[in-house]
């Protein structure tokens, strides 16, 4: 890969490992509404922005439940389990090292303003990231897995999606990073293992299992 003009950063499953809490979070809603999620609907879920997972577990149960309710069912179990998450190893000191080597940086995440200032609380590295694009932002029209969200960044960095990294972590998320034309890392977790190769027709992401990988990598081509 080339020298990147920026960098853009999923949060959730890329720098915090958020995304069983999530999966436990909507699992839990769900079951309050007498539904039951399945595995491969939890990781469905994964990546899209909050108002979307409630549409699409709604359209999956097929009843007339309001949307507002299963989110006012959600929003707790949510905090009560994401107010700990940890940071993916090798995540602060990628972040870290890119601000001290003023490289560009952006977060693209499909949570709200208030999920990640929640969420980041902990995590003082995380303000280092100055430009972002979240789920609830009023430029957005359309979150992951369209493209809208690579493309803003990048366009509030005044860069070339084609020349910006992407990181993800999530097939939803992926899609947008590779649609938006950006070159794509993926930090692979199950869901990749199984969804690689749908992934790799759309693009031609780089699969990777900790983000030292990256870090390596960029001390090689930036200079």
């Amino acid at each position: 890969m080339n020298r990147p003009e920026a960098c853009l950063f999923d949060l959730d499953g890329l720098l915090l490992d958020t995304e069983p809490l999530h999966g436990q979070a909507w699992s839990s809603a769900a079951a309050i509404f007498g539904t039951k999620l399945s595995p491969e609907q939890l990781m469905a879920l994964r990546g899209r922005r909050r108002y979307d997972c409630a549409k699409q577990i709604i359209d999956w149960i097929g009843s007339s439940l309001e949307i507002n309710d299963l989110l006012s069912a959600h929003k707790p179990i949510a905090r009560s389990l994401l107010g700990n998450a940890k940071a993916i190893p090798g995540a602060e000191d990628l972040i870290s090292w890119c601000f001290e080597n003023k490289l560009p940086m952006a977060l693209v995440s499909s949570s709200t303003t208030e999920s990640v200032a929640f969420k980041s609380a902990p995590h003082a590295w995380l303000k280092l990231i100055t430009t972002r694009v979240l789920g609830d932002d009023s430029d957005l029209s359309n979150g992951k897995p369209a493209p809208d969200p690579f493309l803003l960044a990048a366009k509030r960095l005044k860069s070339d999606p084609k020349s910006c990294w992407a990181f993800e972590d999530s097939q939803s998320g992926t899609k947008s990073a590779l649609s938006a034309g950006c070159q794509v890392w993926v930090l692979q977790n199950n869901e990749h293992d199984h969804n690689s190769n749908n992934v790799q027709k759309r693009g031609n992401p780089r699969f990777i299992s900790s983000l030292n990988v990256v870090l390596e990598e960029l001390k090689e081509v930036v200079t």
